[in-house]
């Protein structure tokens, strides 16, 4: 399943995967009501984390229609609804304590966690923003926290503009918030360079997709 072996960062030497505080977090905003937060490393123990996920999560392939034909979807994808539990504990702490330090702005619980396994450079996802539901129309939040090699997320206005790139991995945190799923998209590109394999969880409210 997985093209290449992770290799393993040399500042993230840990037996159990643990999350660090909150407290330490950036944000940038992007403009037209939208904003980022970023921690880097906010889960030490992130490639342990990778190892487990990679082996343990049932991953499914995708094919979806693209005009005239069906094609196989760049990654893999795993969806855990509010009901299902986590397939790590470390998973459970991250969506509650993200529930707790965004309670005020976000006023209400991260409920569900979608999985992509992006094999190596080769995977990917074009650009989009997570408007199913309830963000095309309100602000909302999607979280995201990455383990195994970093690969950069890029970030533009859905109008057109300047790009925004965050390499994330090895632990790293990026919330995006405001009206971002609305007024902004992101994307993982294609990559020509040695990428290893990467997992990114993404944390949301219910009723957002």
């Amino acid at each position: 399943m997985t093209r290449h072996h992770l290799q393993a960062s040399l500042f993230d030497q840990t037996d159990e995967p643990r999350l660090g505080p909150l407290d330490g977090v950036r944000r940038t905003v992007l403009g037209l009501g939208a904003w980022i937060d970023v921690l880097p490393g906010w889960l030490t123990g992130s490639d342990q984390l990778f190892e487990r996920l990679a082996a343990d999560v049932p991953w499914r392939a995708e094919r979806r229609q693209m005009y005239d034909h069906v094609v196989a979807v760049p990654r893999l994808l795993a969806f855990y609804g509010p009901d299902h539990p986590l397939p790590h504990p470390v998973l459970e702490d991250a969506r509650d304590a993200l529930t707790a330090h965004y309670a005020d702005e976000l006023g209400e619980p991260f409920v569900t966690a979608g999985l992509c396994h992006y094999r190596d450079g080769r995977d990917s996802v074009a650009w989009h923003g997570d408007r199913i539901g309830r963000g095309a129309r309100e602000d909302t939040m999607v979280a995201i926290l990455s383990v195994g090699a970093p690969r950069d997320l890029l970030l533009r206005p859905a109008r057109g503009g300047d790009t925004v790139r965050r390499p994330l991995g090895h632990g790293d945190l990026i919330v995006m918030g405001g009206s971002c799923q609305r007024t902004w998209e992101h994307c993982i590109p294609k990559s020509t360079r040695a990428s290893g394999p990467r997992i990114s969880v993404q944390f949301r409210p219910r009723g957002v997709q």
